[in-house]
């Protein structure tokens, strides 16, 4: 038979007598990576830490008494103090005091190896859960609850950290609420004075000037200067009105210039050019990751600058946070320009991100919605124009009148208006601090929206992780595939007739009879002592190390 001949026959399809036949002739070949997956699953199963989940839940708890009578002098809800207070809980000071208090003592061994700062971040980022729930049948504005969990391998450490967050919770959603009540109250005692003072000084004015020209008041001039007074109260109430319009333009347009901005570093980052050809690049999903969360955090910036200063806790975080993502970002874009130098030239594709591309059209929904609110506002403000104008033409009439009446008769009407928008201007500030004042008792009485704890902290009974049977099973599932795919390699390498069924295939001649295969008793018996010995090595030595795994675990560490 040719070369040729011999290379081109295949092999004959196997049935279930071969495949038995196989598993019998490599016995060994199956069960090895079984037994060594088990050892190793277990070994490494038993020597796994516990890990203990404590969980509580905290809800927020709707005001009992309706804004509508008593409204809240808190400019802000209490989800969005919620997440204020986290940012602020979860900190770097916060955490590294809770980390190294005495009787937790967390991370006691990672301290010894690693630096506080990765330790705090995983904590903060792997460690520490906080979600927002929404619990059926409550009322209120925003979430209604968030859970808090927290990881770790001691359940009693674990119920202490999540116990000492709910307690940094409630203290400072207390602390929120009281400094803004009194700094409420501060500056309306601060306000009455100054008013009083000043509706005293105009009273006595009044009193001097009516002394002085006794019988020649201007009586007849009351009807004018009531229509006046009308009239400039109207005329104030505008420009106040057309004030709030300019600052809601403003507002309005710095968010449009921010949501521009993001659009278009969306849109530098929406695709990215791949080169095809021998030296082909993949894009770096980091980089374009990074990209788009450098966007966010810069837009997350603007509008933290909206509220606070450059020195704010919150924007120093924000600006070290996009700091260090840029100096990321630039490492991995010097990477990939030092690949792209390196590779041949090549045809170039531009890729699409489709999730860059849904954040561009939904940024370019949130800048239609703004642009179109902007020009409701600029149609309301030039309405109030017109009637500003018309204000102003009725005012000078008026004053027109007055100001042909003699001198004191001018002067006692411009006294007596200005009297009137200082007694109105001190009234109103009486009412706000009552209301004031009305709102700080019903906070005292926990009236307000407060935060309420509706499951104390837990002490896991059980480990949530990890799940040993499951790692052992997972474990000889693996051994077992292992131990076919080498046995498939061995069966394909092995060219050998092996049975009556091969030589008929093969040869295509008749069996006339066959002769047993006659080998060395004494080779025999050794290669079977040898088989004897090694299994025997290899199962004292499983056995002892999953027993020693299993001991540790369940004396060592209990």
């Amino acid at each position: 038979m040719s070369p040729e001949s011999y290379l081109s026959i295949q092999r004959r399809a196997l049935d279930v007598e071969d495949y038995i036949d196989i598993l019998r002739r490599h016995t060994s070949w199956v069960l090895g990576p079984v037994f060594a997956g088990l050892v190793i699953s277990c070994v490494v199963a038993f020597f796994m830490k516990n890990t203990y989940v404590s969980k509580a839940v905290l809800r927020i708890t709707p005001p009992q008494i309706s804004e509508a009578l008593v409204p809240s002098t808190v400019n802000q809800l209490m989800s969005d103090r919620v997440a204020q207070m986290e940012t602020q809980i979860l900190s770097r000071t916060s955490l590294s005091e809770l980390i190294q208090r005495p009787t937790l003592n967390l991370y006691r061994k990672e301290r010894e190896n690693k630096p506080l700062e990765d330790i705090i971040e995983r904590m903060r980022t792997r460690d520490i859960h906080i979600s927002v729930m929404n619990l059926p049948g409550v009322g209120g504005r925003g979430a209604t609850a968030f859970e808090i969990q927290f990881s770790y391998d001691d359940a009693s450490k674990a119920q202490a950290v999540v116990q000492a967050l709910i307690t940094r919770f409630t203290e400072e959603s207390v602390n929120v609420q009281g400094t803004a009540s009194k700094a409420t109250s501060d500056f309306f005692k601060d306000e009455i004075t100054q008013a009083k003072a000043e509706l005293t000084r105009l009273d006595n004015e009044i009193t001097d000037f009516e002394m002085q020209n006794a019988g020649h008041l201007p009586g007849d001039l009351q009807f004018n200067v009531q229509q006046l007074n009308v009239a400039q109260q109207q005329l104030q109430a505008i420009r106040d009105a057309m004030v709030r319009l300019d600052e809601e333009k403003l507002f309005m347009e710095t968010n449009l210039q921010t949501l521009k901005a993001q659009r278009d570093e969306l849109q530098q980052t929406a695709t990215t050019t791949i080169e095809q050809g021998a030296g082909q690049l993949r894009p770096n999903e980091r980089l374009m990751q990074l990209k788009a969360e450098i966007v966010q955090m810069e837009a997350n910036l603007n509008l933290a600058r909206q509220s606070y200063q450059e020195t704010y806790p919150l924007i120093k975080q924000i600006r070290a946070q996009i700091e260090l993502k840029k100096e990321e970002r630039d490492k991995l874009q010097e990477q990939e320009d030092a690949a792209a130098a390196a590779v041949k030239p090549a045809t170039k594709t531009v890729v699409v991100n489709p999730q860059i591309r849904e954040r561009i059209l939904e940024n370019q929904g949130q800048i239609d919605q703004v642009m179109t609110t902007l020009r409701a506002k600029e149609s309301d403000r030039l309405l109030r124009m017109k009637q500003e104008e018309q204000i102003n033409l009725k005012i000078k009439d008026l004053e027109l009148k007055i100001s042909s009446s003699p001198p004191n008769q001018q002067k006692y009407a411009s006294m007596l208006r200005e009297h009137s928008m200082a007694e109105q201007h001190y009234l109103d500030l009486q009412r706000r601090e009552t209301l004031s004042t009305t709102w700080d008792d019903v906070g005292k009485r926990k009236a307000g929206e407060n935060l309420e704890v509706l499951d104390n902290a837990n002490l896991p009974p059980t480990p949530s992780a990890p799940n040993r049977w499951m790692i052992c099973g997972v474990g000889v599932g693996i051994g077992f595939m292992i131990g076919i795919v080498l046995t498939g390699v061995k069966e394909l390498r092995d060219t050998s007739l092996k049975n009556l069924k091969d030589v008929r295939a093969y040869t295509q001649l008749p069996i006339l009879s066959s002769v047993p295969l006659l080998e060395n008793d004494l080779l025999v018996r050794r290669k079977r002592r040898l088989a004897y010995v090694g299994w025997s090595a290899a199962i004292i030595f499983g056995i002892v190390a999953m027993s020693g795994s299993m001991y540790y675990h369940y004396f060592l560490t209990s």
